[in-house]
């Protein structure tokens, strides 16, 4: 570890609330932080940096949460981030798996990470997700709350079997 405490539970929403849809991120963040059972740490990104890397190194879970513009059968959809090199033009706008690939590389450390899409349908500049992105939220959050009690009740099995 890159000298620091490791924390458990990072939530990023990545972005634009003045984009329609595309705020899909940030407010997915903003509904889990009123959550008084989520005692993780939320915050919320325009892109992904170089940046991320050392950010994410301090956690032992990160879950990236976005807007997606295709089709997807239940509204949204989870997937595991494996780290992978990016062959981008510029490192100020990495995909989460890069991000992941840049912490491994650089601080030797590799969280647990997940990637949660949400369709969205608009994306005019203007504030405000549609109905139908705003359904699938809400059925991408229920999701995540049983899924984060489940991640939760298997890492403490985890430690208590370790003790």
């Amino acid at each position: 570890m890159n000298g620091q405490e490791t924390k458990q539970t990072l939530l990023i929403g990545i972005g634009n609330s003045a984009r329609e849809d595309d705020g899909l991120g940030w407010a997915f963040v903003e509904r889990v932080e009123q959550e008084a059972y989520f005692n993780g740490d939320c915050i919320y990104k325009f892109q992904l940096n170089l940046e991320d890397a050392d950010l994410i190194s301090k956690y032992k879970l990160v879950v990236f949460v976005d807007a997606h513009k295709g089709e997807l059968p239940e509204g949204f959809r989870w997937n595991r981030c494996i780290p992978a090199a990016g062959a981008g033009f510029s490192t100020h706008q990495l995909e989460p798996q890069s991000v992941l690939y840049l912490c491994q590389q650089l601080y030797n450390v590799q969280p647990q990470a997940f990637i949660l899409v949400i369709q969205g349908y608009k994306w005019a500049l203007r504030e405000g997700l549609s109905l139908k992105a705003l359904g699938h939220m809400g059925s991408a959050l229920k999701g995540f709350m049983t899924w984060i009690d489940g991640y939760r009740q298997e890492i403490h099995g985890l430690e208590r079997r370790k003790q």
